[in-house]
C-alpha cells in the first residue's frame, strides 16, 4: 500500500478548490491512498531538477506533484497540468546535512539571477563568505548544491535578495555567518532546529521520509481516508507545527514542571492547546487547560473544540480561567457562591481608609496585593519580615505597622459586608484545596479535585495567589504543570519566578516567531523596548535572538491632526482592507480609551464595516491578518489614570509605564500581514522614531 504525506500548501489549495473539481481530486486522492488499481500512479517528470519528483494525474483537469521515495508520496500541490508540469521542474529538494530536515527552494529563480552574481562578482574583488571553506557552510546546513551560487555573493544586501529563494534552515545560518562573521553565531541559529527535531539520531541526506518525519510543520503523513479529511479540512495548525511546537507539545512525558517562554508569534498557545490535546489521549486523568481571563478561556475552548473532534477526548479537558475556578472550589465547600466586590466600592473602602493616613489608598491597595496576598502573610510578624520585591517605598517597622493596620481594616469591613476580591477567593481556594486533598495528591488520588494535569497559557499576567492555587490543584507528579508565557506581553504588575510559588519548572525558550514579518516584529521590539523583562524565572528576559522567518510590509504610522480626521482615515483605511478581499473577521481595530472604542465602533458601523472594535487589554492572545492601533497619543498611550504619580512610588511608575508599553506592543503584535498605526495631535512616546 502506498504512504501519502500531505505538505500544508496542498491542504490549503484543496481547500481553494471549488466544487466540484476538488470532490474529484479528494476521491482520486483517496483511491490513491487505498492502493485501487485504477487510482492514480506517480510518473515521472522528464526535465524535473530532483528524479524524485513525480506527477498524480487526478483528474483530466487537475494533477498532483509529489516527491516520491519507495512507498511514500509527499504531496506538494495541485493544480491544473501545465503549472503542475512547470512547478514539478522548478524546485529542488534535499535533507538539511545538520538538522536533518526536508528543505525546498526555488532552484529555476536561482539560475535565473545566476548571471547578474557572475557580473557582480566580476566588478569586485570581494566575496562575502571567502573566510568560510565549503566544509565550514556544508556544517552549518548549506547545501553542497548551493555553494556555488553562495561562492559569487559580494555583500549582506546580495544575501537578502537570494533569502526568498533558499530555504529558512540555510538562509538563517548564513545571514548570520554574513553579519557576524562567526561559525559560532551560524551554529546558534540552527540550535533551536537541532535541539527540536522529533527523530534523533544519524542523519541520512539521501532518506527523504525520515526527513519528512522530522519536519512536522512541512509534512502529515495520512493513516486513512477519514484523516485526509480532516487534514484537508480543519484549520492548518491543527496538523502543521514547526518542530520545536511540535516536540514540546507531543513528548511523552515531562518528570517535572515546564515552562515555555518565547515572544509574539512563537506559537506558545498552539503548544499549550496541542499539550492539553495530547495529555487527554495519553494521561491519566482529567486535564485542565487554564488561562488569565473568561474571554479567552472561551477562546481557547473552541480552538480545542476544533482540534479534537472525538467528543469523549474532548470531555477529558475543561478549559477555564482562575478566577472561575478560585469561584467553583469556594463555592463547594461553602455550600453557596461568594459574592464578589466590585471595583466601585472596593476603591470607596480603600479611600476611607486611607483618610489620616501618610499613604494613598493607590500604594495601600498596591500593598496589599503585591505584597500581603502574593506572599499569603497572615500576621503582623509576618508582614514585618517580609521582603517587598518591586516596591520602591521603604517602610520602616512603624510604618508597617501603620499600613497592616490599614490593611486590616479593609478586609474586616469586606468580611463584614460579606465581600471578597478575585484574588482573595484564590488564596482562600488554595487553602481548601490543601485541606481536601491532604496526602492523597499521587498517581492513585482523587478522580474529581485536583486535577492530573494543568496546562497554562498567558501564564505571565498571573499572581503568586493563583499560582499556589494552581499547584494546589494538581499532584506532585509526571506531567503535572505545563506552562507557556512572555514576561514581554504583560498587562498586569505580577512579576514572579515560579520557584517562589513551589514549581520548580524546566525552562524551554522559544526564538522564531512564525506569525510576526520581520519588519512588525523589529519595529515591535522597538516599541517594547529590548531591554530584559523579569517574571515566571529568575533571570530577567531580553529579546536577544528573537527574530521572524518571514519577511512582510513595514507597519504604517499615521498622523492626523484632530481626532475625527483620524476616524475618518479609520474608515478610509479598512475599506481598502476589505476591497483587497480581506475578511471582516480577519481585521481588528483596537485603543487605549473606552470613549474611542465606543466612537471606532459607531463610526465603523455606520460605514457598514463591522469588524471587531476592541480595547488594548481585549486584544491579548488573539490574531488576526490586519489590525489598526488607533489613538496612540501623547495623554492617551499611557493612560494618565494608569500610572502611579512619580513621587509617590517611583519604582511603582516605572513598572506602571512599562506595563502600558507592553500592553500597546501585545496589541500591535496581533498582525500576522499588515499594521497601522495612527494618532491625532501629539504621538505617544512610546512610538519609535
Amino acid at each position: 500500500m502506498p504512504r501519502l504525506a500531505i505538505s500544508p500548501e496542498c491542504a490549503r489549495g484543496l481547500r481553494a478548490l471549488a466544487e466540484p473539481a476538488r470532490r474529484d481530486v479528494m476521491v482520486a486522492i483517496r483511491r490513491f491512498l487505498e492502493g485501487a488499481a485504477d487510482g492514480p500512479h506517480p510518473e515521472r517528470v522528464h526535465g524535473a531538477r530532483d528524479p524524485r519528483v513525480a506527477m498524480l494525474r487526478l483528474t483530466d483537469r487537475h494533477h498532483g506533484v509529489a516527491l516520491r521515495q519507495r512507498d511514500v508520496c509527499w504531496l506538494l500541490t495541485v493544480l491544473p497540468e501545465d503549472e503542475a508540469l512547470a512547478y514539478a521542474r522548478r524546485y529542488g529538494f534535499g535533507v538539511n546535512p545538520e538538522i536533518g530536515v526536508i528543505e525546498m527552494w526555488d532552484a529555476e529563480a536561482l539560475e535565473r539571477v545566476l548571471p547578474a552574481l557572475r557580473r557582480s562578482a566580476q566588478a569586485s574583488e570581494r566575496r562575502l563568505f571567502h573566510n568560510h571553506c565549503d566544509a565550514d557552510l556544508v556544517a552549518v546546513g548549506v547545501d553542497p548544491r548551493l555553494i556555488p551560487y553562495l561562492r559569487l555573493i559580494t555583500t549582506e544586501t546580495a544575501l537578502d535578495a537570494l533569502e526568498p529563494l533558499l530555504p529558512p534552515t540555510q538562509y538563517a545560518p548564513l545571514a548570520a555567518l554574513a553579519r557576524q562573521r562567526s561559525l559560532a553565531a551560524a551554529w546558534r541559529t540552527l540550535v533551536h532546529w537541532r535541539t527540536t527535531v522529533t527523530a534523533p539520531g544519524p542523519i541520512d541526506p539521501d532518506d527523504v521520509v525520515a526527513a519528512l518525519d522530522r519536519s512536522p510543520h512541512r509534512a502529515v503523513f495520512i493513516t486513512g481516508t477519514d484523516h485526509l479529511d480532516r487534514v484537508i479540512d480543519a484549520p492548518e495548525w491543527c496538523f502543521f507545527l514547526h518542530p520545536a511546537q511540535h516536540r514540546l507539545s507531543r513528548t511523552l512525558r515531562y518528570d517535572r514542571p515546564v515552562l515555555v517562554t518565547g515572544g509574539a508569534g512563537t506559537g506558545k498557545t498552539l503548544i499549550a492547546l496541542h499539550r492539553a490535546a495530547y495529555l487527554a489521549e495519553h494521561g491519566s486523568g482529567p486535564v485542565l487547560l487554564v488561562t488569565f481571563s473568561q474571554g479567552l478561556s472561551g477562546d481557547l475552548a473552541a480552538r480545542l473544540d476544533e482540534l479534537i473532534p472525538d467528543e469523549a477526548l474532548r470531555k477529558r479537558v475543561e478549559v477555564s480561567n482562575v478566577d472561575r475556578l478560585a469561584h467553583r472550589i469556594v463555592t463547594e465547600a461553602e455550600g453557596r457562591p461568594p459574592t464578589l466586590v466590585d471595583a466601585e466600592e472596593l476603591a470607596e473602602l480603600w479611600r476611607d481608609a486611607a483618610e489620616g493616613e501618610r499613604h494613598s489608598p493607590a500604594f495601600l491597595l498596591r500593598e496589599w496585593e503585591q505584597v500581603v496576598l502574593a506572599q499569603n502573610l497572615t500576621t503582623l510578624d509576618e508582614y514585618l519580615r517580609a521582603a517587598r520585591p518591586g516596591r520602591g517605598v521603604g517602610l520602616d517597622a512603624t510604618e508597617r505597622t501603620a499600613v497592616w493596620r490599614t490593611i486590616e481594616r479593609v478586609v474586616e469591613r469586606l468580611r463584614e459586608r460579606g465581600r471578597r476580591t478575585l484574588l482573595q477567593l484564590a488564596a482562600e481556594a488554595s487553602v481548601l484545596l490543601g485541606r481536601a486533598t491532604g496526602d492523597l495528591l499521587a498517581e492513585g488520588g482523587p478522580a474529581r479535585e485536583p486535577y492530573r494535569h494543568i496546562v497554562v497559557d498567558e501564564a505571565q499576567d498571573l499572581h503568586p495567589a493563583q499560582w499556589r492555587l494552581l499547584r494546589a490543584a494538581v499532584p506532585y507528579a509526571r506531567d503535572d504543570l505545563f506552562i507557556v508565557g512572555d514576561p514581554h506581553q504583560r498587562i498586569l504588575d505580577t512579576r514572579v519566578p515560579l520557584s517562589a510559588v513551589g514549581i520548580d519548572a524546566e525552562h524551554f525558550r522559544l526564538e522564531v516567531s512564525y506569525r510576526l514579518p520581520a519588519e512588525i516584529l523589529s519595529w515591535g521590539v522597538r516599541l517594547r523596548g529590548g531591554g530584559p523583562a523579569d517574571g515566571l524565572v529568575e533571570d530577567a528576559h531580553g529579546l536577544a535572538g528573537f527574530r521572524a522567518d518571514q519577511r512582510g510590509a513595514r507597519p504604517l504610522v499615521q498622523a492626523y491632526e484632530s481626532g475625527e480626521a483620524e476616524l475618518a482615515g479609520l474608515v478610509d483605511r479598512l475599506r481598502e482592507w476589505r476591497e483587497d478581499g480581506v475578511p471582516a473577521s480577519e481585521i481588528a481595530v483596537a485603543a487605549r480609551s473606552a470613549e474611542l472604542v465606543r466612537r471606532a465602533r459607531e463610526a465603523l458601523h455606520a460605514a457598514g464595516l463591522d469588524v471587531r472594535v476592541t480595547s488594548l487589554h481585549g486584544m491579548k492572545g488573539l490574531e488576526f491578518r490586519r489590525v489598526a492601533v488607533i489613538g496612540v497619543s501623547d495623554g492617551i498611550v499611557p493612560d494618565p489614570d494608569a500610572l502611579t504619580p512619580v513621587d509617590e512610588d517611583p519604582a511603582a511608575r516605572a513598572h506602571d509605564l512599562q506595563r502600558e508599553r507592553g500592553l500597546l506592543y501585545v496589541a500591535c503584535t496581533r498582525a500576522a500581514e499588515l499594521l497601522y498605526v495612527s494618532y491625532s495631535g501629539r504621538a505617544s512616546p512610546f512610538l519609535p522614531l
